[in-house]
């Protein structure tokens, strides 16, 4: 089957920055990435002529502040307001931008800054449903929607905790050899898993998210470009993005991945089988395991069998998953949390990780999830990458 993306590539994968805090803002993070990219392409700043920018926290600046700040004369500006699907989309929306002779390199990043406050902020504010519905009530943030999602899934499936923290202990696995991971220095076993402080029941410490600061960002571009330049890249084989899907359902126990998992892997030319990474949203274990089964690497209500069947670490035989820590492990950087999975993904696959390189690393699966709204996520997308030119 022909490559519907062919001819573009992705290349220069960059994660900058990951602190706890910063009293930087977000043009920092995001120019300080553009910056890396450029070096490691050897391209010069005129070269870009598209930007796709993802954050929570840019205003009040906007992505045409950025192209001023930057100095970039652009063709295409394109604002990503679609939290941990952003990554991917930014992937397929550009590609096709490229393909169109629209533009000759997108710029796509993700970038978000923390400061003590800002996150409360955030979700206080988060859309007019959690304004009104949730956050009056106590409910701030997506602590409780995902604590009724993953009680809802241990229902429904007679799923335990310690399927839950064998993918968070994985994770920090892979992150105690990922240099940028902000908890990689600290171990987790399943008995320190499961003895955590509850959150939110059934959510304990672990399994939640860490909010941070830091950016993410890759370059897409023609191949003959990339050939040129001499660098490293990877092909998209197949991207999907979906929003608002299976809105009938009262709890969230699938996504868009259920609408086009199949289609995915037919666009690709491969099978779940064949793929070597998987590299997905993780800012509460529950959400892995709807992303494995809803892109048929398992059956549905069969994550937890999948997970104890599989190790998961980076250096372990069968798929290898979330080979940074992901962003249980890393932080979540707001927005640049949907980049994570899409970035580390281009890095493997250029065997450019470092210490936490897979060693069969020739195809990835990536896929993202967004935008909780008052009681589930509204986007969701999903890639798939192969090897070009290492």
């Amino acid at each position: 089957m022909n490559n519907v993306f062919a001819g573009v590539v992705l290349a220069a994968p960059v994660s900058f920055g990951y602190t706890r805090y910063s009293e930087h803002g977000v043009p920092w993070f995001a120019g300080n990435a553009l910056a890396e990219m450029l070096r490691l392409s050897g391209l010069e700043k005129s070269s870009i002529d598209g930007l796709a920018i993802a954050s929570f926290s840019l205003s009040p600046d906007t992505p045409a502040s950025l192209a001023e700040y930057f100095g970039l004369e652009l063709r295409l500006l394109e604002a990503l307001p679609f939290g941990g699907a952003s990554g991917v989309i930014a992937a397929r929306r550009a590609a096709r931008a490229v393909q169109a002779g629209d533009v000759e390199v997108v710029a796509c990043i993700g970038a978000d800054t923390s400061k003590p406050g800002t996150f409360s902020q955030l979700v206080a504010n988060f859309s007019t449903a959690t304004m009104d519905a949730s956050y009056p009530y106590a409910a701030a943030g997506p602590n409780l929607p995902f604590a009724l999602l993953t009680q809802s899934y241990m229902d429904r499936y007679g799923t335990q905790r310690e399927d839950f923290g064998r993918i968070c202990v994985a994770q920090r696995y892979n992150a105690n050899h990922c240099d940028y991971a902000l908890l990689g220095q600290k171990p987790l076993d399943l008995a320190t898993y499961l003895a955590a402080r509850s959150i939110v029941p059934p959510l304990h410490l672990f399994d939640c998210v860490m909010p941070c600061a830091g950016a993410d960002s890759f370059l897409v571009m023609r191949e003959e470009q990339a050939l040129s330049l001499n660098i490293p890249y990877v092909y998209i084989n197949s991207a999907f993005e979906a929003f608002n899907v299976f809105s009938s359902d009262p709890v969230q126990l699938r996504s868009g991945w259920s609408r086009y998992g199949a289609a995915l892997y037919e666009q690709a030319d491969t099978t779940p089988a064949a793929i070597d990474l998987i590299e997905t949203y993780d800012d509460y274990p529950v959400i892995v395991m709807l992303q494995l089964e809803g892109m048929q690497l398992c059956d549905e209500g069969q994550a937890a069998r999948y997970v104890q069947d599989h190790e998961l670490r980076f250096d372990s035989e069968g798929p290898a998953h979330n080979t940074s820590g992901g962003q249980l492990s890393v932080g979540q950087a707001g927005a640049a949390g949907g980049f994570l999975g899409i970035v580390e993904a281009i890095r493997q696959i250029t065997r450019s990780a470092g210490r936490n390189q897979a060693s069969s690393a020739a195809s990835a699966l990536v896929t993202g999830f967004g935008m909780i709204n008052y009681d589930r996520g509204l986007c969701s997308s999903a890639a798939i990458l192969s090897a070009g030119r290492v």
